[in-house]
């Protein structure tokens, strides 16, 4: 059975709630390991290993972002370049008509703009946001994920998911207490 039906309610998954980082640690490692893919964990505060431990891909942004300042490097050299040598020709005191190192500043300046303006673009959409809703916002006691508590959700899209024995497992994990998530 996917993506369960429960009392006429269409199931998101099972939610599992911790009490240190700790024990969504060693919760989230075991899950990976047992199988589960579609996992996510929910923390107050940044828990060092626990992207590891539910095996959360490494992100792009830094591509992105060098492809950014890429970018940026060679829109303002072009820009300085074009101005300078092809429609506005101005020789002053002999110097050469492309004399790169007056370039520099605009280039650098430039490269910083774009490779910020690619890395918060990047950001927002590899997170997914905006995202003003989510099926665990509707959990009993999720107000506390921004607290104190932390969570570990096994959606019910994952392919080894069965309500019973997902149900089971994470109960065998010792959480505070283990709550279904709508839809």
């Amino acid at each position: 059975m996917k993506q369960e039906e429960l009392f006429g309610r269409r199931l998101y998954g099972l939610l599992a709630e911790f009490a240190t980082p700790d024990d969504i640690v060693h919760a989230s490692e075991k899950a990976y390991s047992a199988g589960y893919r579609r996992i996510d964990a929910f923390s107050p505060m940044p828990v060092h290993g626990l992207d590891e431990a539910i095996g959360f891909p490494k992100n792009r942004v830094a591509l992105v972002v060098l492809i950014g300042a890429l970018i940026g490097a060679a829109t303002g050299y072009g820009l300085c370049y074009n101005m300078a040598a092809i429609p506005y020709v101005h020789n002053v005191g002999g110097r050469p008509i492309h004399s790169w190192p007056a370039f520099i500043p605009i280039t650098f300046e430039t490269t910083v703009l774009f490779a910020s303006l690619f890395a918060v673009v990047g950001m927002i959409v590899m997170n997914g946001l905006p995202q003003p809703y989510h099926p665990v916002f509707n959990a009993p006691r999720f107000d506390r994920a921004s607290h104190d508590r932390f969570f570990l959700c096994i959606e019910a899209s994952d392919p080894k998911f069965q309500v019973e024995e997902t149900r089971a497992f994470l109960e065998r994990l010792t959480p505070l207490e283990v709550s279904d998530v709508d839809e």
